[in-house]
């Protein structure tokens, strides 16, 4: 049950959000680009991280770029 304290987890990396042009899904709303974000946890292709909606998302990795 680790999704349950992924939100306090440290961080060992950041990465900054370089475009939202999703062609599924809607990102624009909680994703916001430019914005620097903390990876809580990743997979190999997601990237986890608390959104701008306060809550913990997994997002594909094309959307960001690691700092």
């Amino acid at each position: 049950m680790i999704h349950k304290t992924w939100t306090e987890n440290h961080s060992n990396k950041k990465i900054k959000c370089v475009h939202t042009d999703a062609k599924k899904y809607t990102v624009a709303n909680v994703l916001t680009v430019g914005k620097e974000y903390e990876v809580k946890n990743e997979s190999e292709e997601y990237y986890f991280v608390i959104d701008e909606s306060g809550k913990m998302g997994g997002f594909y990795k094309e959307y960001f770029e690691e700092v």
